[in-house]
């Protein structure tokens, strides 16, 4: 047996089970705080009658990375970026895996700026993407395409519903 291991006393014997009881508790802490977030899903429903199920990234880690690292994005669904506050945002496509459209919407829920075909960028510089010519508070990916399935036009009305699972 190792000599490190043999304990001498009791005050050693009482020290060891102090340790193991604090390290149970701090990795069972770093769990239950570290537990992951129930993902926010909203339908955003556009004029033609067309659905996307959009992720909610409403967190700077997820307005950050968004669509970033994910090998695919099935069809009808996206991200929707909820930023604090109207503004000039912009957005690019480092590490994405596969082409998106990106649709910029302002606070009335209106479409103010189209990027069709944006392509993912795996270099350690990439485009921007933005500004939009109009303040947005939204901005929406989805799969390289959907702007003309779903005849996404600039000044389009959308309307934005909580998904309910």
């Amino acid at each position: 047996m190792l000599s490190f291991l043999r304990l001498k006393g009791v005050a050693d014997k009482k020290r060891i089970f102090f340790l193991l009881v604090m390290a149970l508790l701090l990795i069972s802490g770093a769990l239950l705080f570290n537990a992951p977030e129930q993902t926010q899903v909203i339908n955003v429903n556009f004029p033609g009658g067309v659905a996307l199920r959009a992720e909610v990234a409403d967190t700077p880690e997820k307005l950050l990375f968004g669509l970033a690292f994910r090998n695919v994005l099935p069809p009808g669904e996206g991200m929707v970026y909820i930023f604090g506050e109207s503004g000039p945002h912009r957005v690019w496509t480092k590490e994405f895996q596969f082409p998106v459209d990106i649709i910029w919407v302002d606070e009335s829920k209106v479409v103010v700026h189209v990027v069709e075909k944006a392509p993912p960028c795996v270099e350690s510089r990439c485009p921007w993407y933005g500004p939009p010519p109009r303040d947005a508070r939204y901005v929406i990916e989805a799969n390289a395409g959907f702007v003309e399935r779903a005849k996404v036009a600039i000044g389009a009305q959308l309307t934005f519903t909580l998904f309910v699972s």
